[in-house]
């Protein structure tokens, strides 16, 4: 297949290996730059200035009760990702977004070998929310219900945020929501390895491609992995769950 009929078809260019290594080559100068460039913000993060939040604020975990400063587990860091909760909803109606960064964070074994704990917060009720884990099959990493605790602890979700101990004092050194979670989310970053990408509407593709969807399209399917956010769709990691089933609703405030 000649390069042109290549292109035609939706795929790159096909070329000999040394063409092939120049553009690659051409590309790591940019890629290295952008390396680079990340070093440099995440320079300026440690030099961000932190806030006081009171560590004696009560969650509750699979211990009950405790205050925020157990979550260090006698570490001086802690990661957290405030996961959105739908109240009463079954746990197909539970935030598709939230699902697929959760499901990134099921290993500390790294992180504890820094010294930094991690931990999941979530505004459910701790009795929706420990089903709802058990179901998920998460058990390395705690998670806590902070439905009654004041910002930045708990209040808005879908944020990752760094905290700081010294002693009983605990700070707040760094928050991010939006696309600034995509660090934790290996598939998105392995995605955006292929020729294809995430197949979102958002993507700078070349003409030919695979026509994109919106945003985040694959993040519910039904269960035939069809990208639906209808009724009888799931957060994708859910279809891999013993028990899992089409459902017609999702259960959540509103919607039938």
């Amino acid at each position: 297949m000649s390069a042109q009929r290549a292109a035609d078809a939706g795929r790159p260019a096909v070329v000999d290996l040394g063409t092939w290594q120049s553009a690659r080559d051409e590309l790591l100068v940019r890629e290295k730059a952008h390396t680079h460039e990340g070093d440099a913000v995440a320079a300026a993060r440690r030099r961000l200035p932190m806030v006081e939040v009171d560590g004696g604020v009560v969650v509750v975990g699979p211990d009950g009760a405790v205050p925020f400063l157990d979550l260090f587990e006698g570490r001086d860091r802690l990661v957290v990702y405030q996961h959105m909760w739908h109240d009463g909803a079954p746990h197909q109606g539970q935030c598709e977004g939230c699902t697929t960064t959760a499901w990134h964070l099921q290993d500390a074994t790294y992180l504890h070998g820094h010294g930094v704990s991690l931990a999941v917060l979530t505004t459910g009720a701790w009795e929706e929310v420990q089903p709802y884990t058990a179901f998920m099959g998460y058990g390395q990493v705690p998670w806590y219900s902070v439905r009654d605790a004041p910002a930045p602890i708990g209040g808005d979700m879908g944020y990752l945020a760094s905290f700081l101990r010294d002693g009983d004092s605990v700070f707040l050194t760094y928050r991010t929501t939006g696309r600034g979670n995509e660090r934790v989310n290996v598939a998105m970053g392995l995605l955006d390895m292929t020729p294809f990408g995430r197949g979102e509407d958002w993507e700078d593709v070349p003409e030919g491609w695979p026509a994109g969807r919106h945003a985040c399209w694959s993040w519910r399917t039904d269960a035939d992995g069809t990208p639906t956010w209808g009724g009888t769709s799931r957060p994708l990691p859910q279809w891999t769950r013993p028990g899992a089933s089409p459902v017609t609703t999702l259960g959540r405030r509103g919607e039938h």
